[in-house]
């Protein structure tokens, strides 16, 4: 009796972060349908931070008693270490940017206006605010949290679904440049139902070969073999399609600068941060877990990407002369960095540490990264934010201490020492020597060299150059987004300076691997 009461509750409580937020998010849509216009956004705030931090606490109250041995959810979701530590990244990421998307110059007063229509004016002047963003917000958050903890490939792909879905309707919510917006949310989502169906007649195909969508089920099909080996190729190679598109590796980056520079500045800082986190963790799962026996037929096209993902970011972002189409392809850039962890496969000792490296890397790059996009959206002028990169001329002149914390972070991305870049870079760069990915390891150290080169320009530009007289205005930030740099920058610089409490936690995380 008591054993058929206790394994429910154990499962309900490993998997009561994804329950609370997906919780909170049903709880949100409700909000918007029964409560009134004018206080939904002082219900909707204390419940996505709430939500936010509760499932935070029981993610690191479900590491405490311990990791389970088998997958939850009749082996749909694997609650690991490496899980855990993910989540754990992606909920206080989703925390941080919840509190820039609070700032209601982010967001269009009523989305379904027309762009410089009357309706939209007065939307404008009756004060509305398009509350429905912390829902989809929510929403987003439980899918990322779904995809990267998915234990089988159809778990994974309802996971990709419900996270991209709210983030395609996001990035076309901006107060301003609507248009522009606009084109970014219709690319995310043409592209992103590519990749989807991708990723799905990719599965289709695995389980036409193995006969199971379930992880180890897959492994344990390759070991066998059927003799249908092309099958199981072309299906591998349209599942990693579908996943490198979400990391943004070339040459499925197209999509990033786009976005990222359509989208309101507080879902691009979500989405630079949070969906790498996430999309990581579902690539490592399907490549180590799923097709770990395959690692001969995919690696060497792993090399190859890594390789034009890394040079792509850094000499693209050289040519953008908007801010956040240049920080789109240092994403790109490292994303590449990241693959290089991916490659350096082995025994099990060699796995564990290259699964580290890539959760310190996740966990630095996207304090970082959330940081500086906050810093964006205080630079503005008469359109909006000032996002052309000859507007930020001066800027060290006009406000030193805004100009000095975005250089931080510039030199942070650049992987200067004593910042938390530095760490990211060289724990994973190490885990790639020790796999024996020498020449992988010597192109990251250029293109980080290449990538340096336009982070100064930023800077030089910054310092260096005179205000114009009709420069941008430095916007007086709410107290969240005053909060977002403060966190981001302690952050960048506590995990640079004294790394080592982290990078024991992903050593922890990392020590068991996957649950197979």
């Amino acid at each position: 009796m008591n054993g058929t009461i206790q394994a429910p509750t154990i499962e309900y409580a490993l998997l009561s972060p994804m329950l609370i937020v997906f919780g909170a998010a049903i709880i949100g849509v409700l909000i918007e349908a029964f409560a009134p216009r004018y206080l939904r956004k002082s219900i909707h705030m204390p419940l996505t931070l709430l939500a936010l931090l509760g499932a935070f606490a029981t993610t690191i109250l479900g590491a405490a008693n311990g990791l389970p041995t088998s997958a939850s959810a009749m082996g749909a979701v694997a609650v690991d270490g490496p899980a855990l530590f993910v989540w754990g990244i992606i909920l206080i990421l989703a925390f941080v940017s919840v509190l820039l998307i609070n700032d209601d110059e982010q967001f269009v007063a009523q989305a379904a206006a027309v762009p410089g229509s009357s309706d939209e004016e007065e939307a404008v002047r009756s004060g509305y605010a398009q509350t429905e963003v912390y829902p989809l917000l929510l929403f987003a958050v439980g899918g990322m949290l779904l995809f990267s903890s998915a234990n089988d490939l159809l778990a994974m792909f309802v996971g990709l679904e419900v996270m991209s879905l709210p983030l395609y309707l996001l990035c076309g919510l901006a107060r301003r440049r609507r248009l522009l917006s606009q084109e970014a949310s219709v690319k995310y989502f043409l592209l992103g139902a590519f990749s989807s169906a991708f990723f799905l007649y990719g599965m289709a195909l695995v389980y036409g070969y193995t006969g199971t969508v379930s992880l180890r089920g897959i492994g344990d099909a390759l070991g066998a073999g059927s003799g249908q080996e092309t099958l199981l190729l072309i299906g591998t190679a349209m599942l990693g399609v579908g996943l490198l598109f979400k990391i943004g590796a070339a040459p499925f980056q197209a999509w990033k600068p786009d976005v990222y520079q359509g989208a309101p500045t507080a879902v691009t800082a979500l989405m630079a941060s949070t969906v790498l986190v996430a999309a990581f963790g579902a690539v490592l799962r399907v490549f180590w877990v799923a097709l770990g026996g395959l690692e001969w037929n995919w690696q060497p096209v792993m090399w190859g990407i890594a390789i034009l993902t890394m040079v792509v970011g850094a000499i693209l972002a050289i040519t953008q002369t908007d801010i956040k189409r240049m920080l789109a392809y240092s994403s790109v850039a490292h994303a590449g960095f990241l693959l290089t962890g991916v490659i350096a496969t082995g025994a099990a000792a060699q796995n564990a540490k290259a699964l580290s490296a890539i959760l310190f890397y996740l966990a630095a790059y996207g304090f970082t990264t959330v940081g500086a996009f906050a810093v964006v959206t205080m630079v503005r002028d008469a359109g909006g934010e000032a996002g052309h990169l000859s507007r930020w001329a001066g800027l060290g002149k006009r406000s030193p201490f805004l100009a000095g914390v975005f250089a931080f972070f510039l030199l942070a991305f650049a992987g200067i020492p004593l910042t938390s870049g530095f760490f990211g870079k060289y724990a994973v760069f190490a885990a790639a020597v020790s796999g024996g990915a020498v020449p992988l390891v010597v192109v990251g150290v250029v293109s980080s060299a290449i990538a340096a080169f336009f982070y100064v320009r930023v800077i030089v530009l910054m310092f260096f150059n005179d205000p114009a007289a009709d420069g941008p205005s430095i916007a007086v930030p709410t107290v969240g987004t005053s909060a977002v740099v403060a966190l981001a920058a302690a952050a960048t610089v506590v995990l640079g300076v004294f790394p080592q409490p982290v990078l024991d936690l992903a050593d922890q995380a990392a020590s068991a691997l996957f649950i197979r």
